[in-house]
């Protein structure tokens, strides 16, 4: 058994871990736009990187990498350095040879505009700004924001039987361009457990699936999405069932805060889908849900257009029949196999549900046994204007 508790620190509520973020003048007024997470240790490390064909320079530099302990990432945003082919690879090359002494096979992550390359003169300079002996989760959340509207971190402490323990902690960005294919989004997460390498990219690879894979905004991929994980082993503590859900915790927290961070998003809904014929099935109709741009408006006019979850199901592809097929938002069943039963004062219940900030759409296939549940939010006239004049 085990005992898992909420904590504070962020990356650095691991022992051995340092963070901080810096301005190095990519962000306009003096704002935070450069981030280090820094262990006195060399960490294990695995990873998770968009499935876009385009994937970005610091991806491709990571995979010429091969094998590797590393002990230092930078992190900075504003800039991509995405579709900027041999040239953006070699940029980060330039830019890491300027890292401190001690600092060991360094990383590098970046998140903004694609198609420019990086300014490495003023992200050289703003190097020199760190301080390694930093531990300023905070600082570094904010740092590698681009359209969030607020900082991402958590942090919990793990207490197993035989009297040791372990930390992990995460800070991580995004709020537009998510999909589940990754979602759009960085994510860096420490922790001082004494996790072998395999088992944490087991773990990592299986978790995943139901955290980052299983969100929607905007139904767009993105270039440079990414979830790191860093263990320096520090605390010489392990129990598998415990890190896989300590690991979950972090990762299904960080994930419901970019849906609630979506670019002018005022919902967070979870589409939570039973009864279809497998889990697989059930993925695809969960995620149809919360990819569909007519589900989403409809989230944003708080119009309970339950005849828009029925389309939207049956045009997944999955196996469904109308006459098995249950549709509720929260409590509120308004379909029920075959039976409407959304009359006026239904109607009005299930206008209320929508006006909440969070809220469920169920749907039962009637078949099978599998299940799934995704994660959306709404899309209205704030979208647009975010990504109207995203470059400016």
């Amino acid at each position: 058994m085990y005992n898992i508790l909420y904590s504070q620190g962020g990356v650095c509520a691991s022992e051995g871990f340092f963070a901080d973020g810096v301005s190095a003048g990519l962000k306009k007024e003096g704002a935070k736009d450069m981030a280090f997470i820094y262990s006195e240790d060399e960490c294990e490390v695995a990873s998770v990187f968009t499935t876009n064909k385009m994937y970005a320079a610091p991806i491709k530099h990571f995979r010429l990498m091969g094998e590797f302990k590393t002990n230092f990432v930078l992190i900075n945003s504003k800039n991509a350095n995405a579709m900027t082919g041999k040239a953006g690879v070699e940029d980060i090359n330039e830019v890491l040879s300027n890292c401190q002494s001690g600092v060991k096979n360094p990383i590098m992550s970046s998140t903004g505009v694609i198609g420019v390359r990086l300014p490495k003169a003023k992200i050289i300079e703003g190097m020199k700004l760190f301080d390694l002996t930093k531990r300023d989760s905070a600082s570094a959340s904010k740092a590698i924001m681009t359209t969030d509207t607020f900082a991402k971190e958590v942090a919990f402490k793990v207490a197993l039987d035989d009297g040791s323990s372990f930390n992990i902690g995460a800070i991580a960005k995004g709020a537009g361009m998510i999909n589940p294919a990754m979602a759009t989004m960085l994510c860096f997460i420490t922790t001082d457990a004494k996790v072998s390498k395999s088992e944490m990219q087991e773990l990592l690879d299986d978790v995943v699936k139901t955290t980052f894979n299983a969100i929607s905004v905007d139904g767009d991929t993105s270039t440079n999405d990414t979830v790191l994980v860093l263990s320096n082993g520090r605390s010489g503590a392990y129990e598998r069932e415990a890190f896989k859900e300590a690991l979950f915790k972090v990762m299904h927290f960080l994930a419901l805060e970019m849906v609630r961070d979506g670019e002018g998003a005022t919902k967070l809904v979870t589409y939570k889908v039973t009864g279809a014929k497998d889990d697989a099935e059930a993925e695809i109709a969960a995620k149809a849900l919360s990819d569909s741009l007519l589900v989403k408006t409809a989230l944003f006019g708080e119009d309970p257009n339950w005849g828009r979850i029925a389309s939207t199901v049956g045009a997944s592809g999955v196996e469904a029949y109308e006459e098995k097929l249950k549709i509720s938002f929260d409590n509120f069943c308004v379909y029920d196999r075959g039976e409407i039963l959304f009359d006026a004062e239904m109607e009005k219940k299930c206008a209320v549900v929508m006006q909440h900030k969070k809220f469920t759409i169920s749907c039962d296939l009637g078949i099978g046994e599998g299940s799934f549940k995704a994660y959306g939010c709404d899309l209205g006239h704030e979208y647009v204007k975010i990504n109207a004049d995203y470059r400016t």
